[in-house]
């Protein structure tokens, strides 16, 4: 990928300094196209910093098709944005930063020092250095009656003429960061079709978790394993287009429910059968590497004067998180059956009724529809706005998909709004 702008001679605006309006903003300077960039927080990147807080996971070394899959209904339109710049494409970008990249165990791509601050400190570097100007605390308020960006700034309201606008503002996630979907009636209003913003990578919180309970666990569980990893364990559930999901891994207990790499993976297909259903059912395998008739030989062993729960402590390594789950979802008399104890534990049922807020999710669902752009990402309603990123109406799991697209979104919008321009 070249680094080296070109002389410009026409003008464009960027709305959004996430991963996907800096990468627009690169491909217009590198283009000849002078670019202001504008944010309405106080520096460049809050999202990106922060979700590279435990480790920055940038892309997934999972060859394609199978990596388009993860985007679900919208592989396709995806597809054709990572056609234009992957996995493999992101890491030799990275390493123009000078950033070196290295695959995980869980096939995760990082870079080698699994810091977001340098890189992005490098980025924004050499975008300075190309000729992009930033524009910080400019909160984006729509168009003017003569087709003018409005901005409130430090200096208040004003209108910002520009031959070509890429907005990436992000989704509704993390509003403290800056993305708060202020912009989907302002997209609305200008001819797109705009789905409702929804919580993806999400937690979830918890119906009954047996007949003539109350929503959610028992005081005494959430006080004591509130915060705890479950591992461990395979999930499953079945979705709304029977479309089933199966995967062993790992969660965290929340004082309402469940979260956690697990169950983000499923959190598309759980969330639409809640929407649906008014509830999601969910098993959890608490032995995943045991097979359902070993289990019970082992819980049906003659246990002598033992109680049930030193039985199984024995037998099976079952205590802590894990007991106090069988104990939330079986009655005293189903406990000491064996059959049903041993069924539960390869099979325990969760009845999940509600996504948590958008606001807590790890990224958002819904957002101008592809249908409403062109190929170019190019509203059809609005020629020289281009749409990119989070604000685009596509999901995918944690796992280094989410910034990839969002990069890929930001590279295709940037070259369309050059394009048009040039």
């Amino acid at each position: 990928m070249p680094t080296t702008p070109i002389p410009r001679s026409r003008h464009a605006v960027v709305i959004g300094g996430g991963p996907a309006g800096l990468m627009a903003a690169e491909r217009l300077v590198l283009a000849g196209v002078s670019v202001d960039l504008y944010d309405a927080m106080a520096s460049a990147g809050r999202k990106f910093l922060l979700a590279g807080k435990g480790g920055l996971n940038l892309t997934h070394s999972e060859p394609r098709p199978d990596f388009d899959t993860r985007y679900f209904e919208r592989q396709a339109g995806v597809a054709a944005w990572l056609d234009r710049f992957d996995g493999e494409a992101l890491r030799a970008w990275a390493q123009g930063l000078g950033v070196e990249t290295f695959v995980g165990t869980s096939g995760r791509v990082f870079p080698k020092d699994l810091k977001a601050a340098p890189m992005l400190r490098a980025w924004l570097s050499r975008l300075r250095t190309q000729g992009v100007r930033f524009h910080m605390r400019h909160r984006w308020l729509g168009w003017d009656a003569d087709g003018a960006l409005r901005f409130n700034g430090p200096d208040g309201e004003s209108a910002i003429r520009a031959e070509a606008v890429v907005l990436a503002l992000g989704g509704a996630s993390w509003p403290q960061l800056g993305s708060d979907g202020r912009w989907a009636p302002l997209l609305a209003g200008a001819g797109a079709t705009v789905s409702p913003l929804r919580a993806a990578n999400c937690g979830f919180d918890l119906g009954p978790a047996r007949a003539g309970a109350a929503d959610g666990w028992s005081p005494f569980f959430a006080e004591k394993f509130a915060g705890q990893p479950i591992k461990p364990v395979a999930l499953s559930a079945e979705g709304v287009d029977g479309r089933r999901f199966s995967r062993q891994g790992e969660f965290v207990v929340t004082a309402s429910g469940i979260e956690g790499s697990l169950v983000y993976a499923a959190s598309a297909l759980l969330r639409e059968r809640i929407e649906r259903d008014g509830e999601a059912l969910v098993h959890l395998d608490l032995l995943p590497g045991r097979d359902a008739a070993w289990v019970l030989e082992q819980v049906a062993h003659p246990r002598g004067s033992r109680s049930m729960s030193s039985h199984l402590k024995s037998r099976l390594n079952i205590e802590g998180l894990k007991a106090g789950l069988l104990h939330e979802v079986l009655s005293k008399d189903e406990y000491a059956d064996a059959p049903t104890l041993a069924r539960t534990l390869k099979a325990l049922p969760l009845r999940l009724r509600g996504a948590r807020p958008v606001a807590e999710a790890i990224s958002t669902a819904g957002g101008v529809t592809l249908e409403s752009l062109d190929e170019r990402l190019m509203l059809k309603s609005r020629p020289g706005v281009f749409v990119a990123g989070e604000m685009l109406d596509w999901e995918a799991p944690t796992g280094g998909y989410l910034l990839t697209a969002s990069m890929a979104s930001g590279l295709v919008a940037g070259d369309g709004a050059a394009a048009f321009l040039n």
